[in-house]
Order: C-alpha cells, then structure tokens, then sequence
C-alpha cells in the first residue's frame, strides 16, 4: 500500500488510544466500547505491520 494509506492508519490509530484514554477516565468508562476500540486498534496495528 502507499504511504498515505499508512498515514491514514496510523492517524486512526492514534484517534482510538484517545478515545480508550478518554473513555478509561470517565468515572463510569464502557467497558464493552473500549473492548471494541481496542480490537479496532488492534486490527489497524496489525494491517500497520504486514505493510512493513
């Protein structure tokens, strides 16, 4: 893939730790939506790694 499309991942990937962050330091966090932010995440990390 190109490198904007690496870009666009990465910038998404940083998009959802601040999202986990924000959520995880509420007085009562989601559980359920940071277990599905994190599992975007990790998807996008994973697609981040087999483009090299």
């Amino acid at each position: 893939m190109t490198n904007s499309h690496s870009n666009v991942l990465m910038a998404k990937h940083a998009r959802l730790d601040a999202q986990i962050q924000n959520e995880q330091h509420r007085a009562a966090p989601d559980t359920i939506l940071v277990a599905m932010l994190k599992k975007q995440k990790l998807k996008i990390k994973e697609t981040l790694a087999r483009l090299g």
